[in-house]
């Protein structure tokens, strides 16, 4: 089955509407057939391909079908502002750790102090978000990380791994092990991201667990390159 958009001129009211549609459906190739009359479309479901020109035949005179021609530039942009809407929670959250972490601070600054708060801000509170749904988070971790593919249960550790990591950043201990430990794990998703995005699959990322439905993509790449940077920069600053 598949669907396809076509538009149609001609029509004017709720009878030219029903027409088209019972026209449509007289051939076999069409299953379904719905007309929107405001924006002079009829939306098909087909069993089979069927030519613009074997449509047209169906119709009546005052019908004038054809394959409609999307504008690129506003799918382009559609789907950007779409893409925007669903990582808006990734970005409110970013936006929220960094302000904490920067409040915490400002008055006696230190770059090193400041990462130490990001950083286990950043991992207390997307492991509570997995929390919520550990399993679910699993399943979709196992998707894109080379880890939880081979060992399932890798995904339902892994919250209480963030959690860890978390206060121990938080609380300064044991830093250099959670900072090699940070490019380790995070270096190994990183690596199922980025085979991910260039092949262009949609998965859905866990970064933030199964509640929200966030989509794989660049950012999902950014937001770990950052704890990552983070992680390095600290290590060659203590060595």
């Amino acid at each position: 089955m598949m669907k396809q958009t076509y538009s149609v001129s001609g029509m004017t009211c709720n009878g030219c509407k029903n027409s088209v549609e019972k026209s449509l459906l007289k051939f076999i190739e069409i299953v379904e057939a719905t007309v929107n009359l405001e924006k002079k479309e009829v939306e098909v479901l087909l069993n089979d391909e069927i030519s613009v020109q074997n449509l047209q035949t169906g119709l009546a005179d005052k019908f004038v079908i054809s394959e409609k021609i999307e504008n690129v530039d506003t799918i382009f942009k559609e789907e950007e502002t779409s893409q925007i809407k669903q990582l808006y929670p990734l970005f409110l959250i970013f936006t929220f750790i960094t302000t904490a972490s920067i409040l915490i601070h400002y008055r006696d600054w230190q770059i090193a102090e400041f990462m130490y708060t990001f950083m286990g801000l950043f991992y207390v509170v997307f492991s509570f978000f997995k929390f919520l749904n550990v399993k679910g988070f699993a399943t979709s971790f196992a998707m894109y990380d080379p880890v939880a593919k081979t060992l399932p249960k890798y995904g339902l550790v892994y919250p209480f791994i963030e959690l860890v990591l978390g206060f121990c950043f938080l609380m300064h201990f044991q830093i250099m092990p959670a900072l090699i430990f940070t490019i380790v794990i995070l270096g190994i998703t990183t690596v199922g991201v980025t085979k991910s995005l260039l092949s262009k699959q949609t998965i859905k990322c866990a970064c933030l667990g199964s509640v929200l439905n966030l989509p794989m993509t660049k950012a999902t790449f950014i937001e770990n390159s950052i704890m990552i940077f983070m992680a390095i920069f600290m290590i060659l600053k203590l060595i």
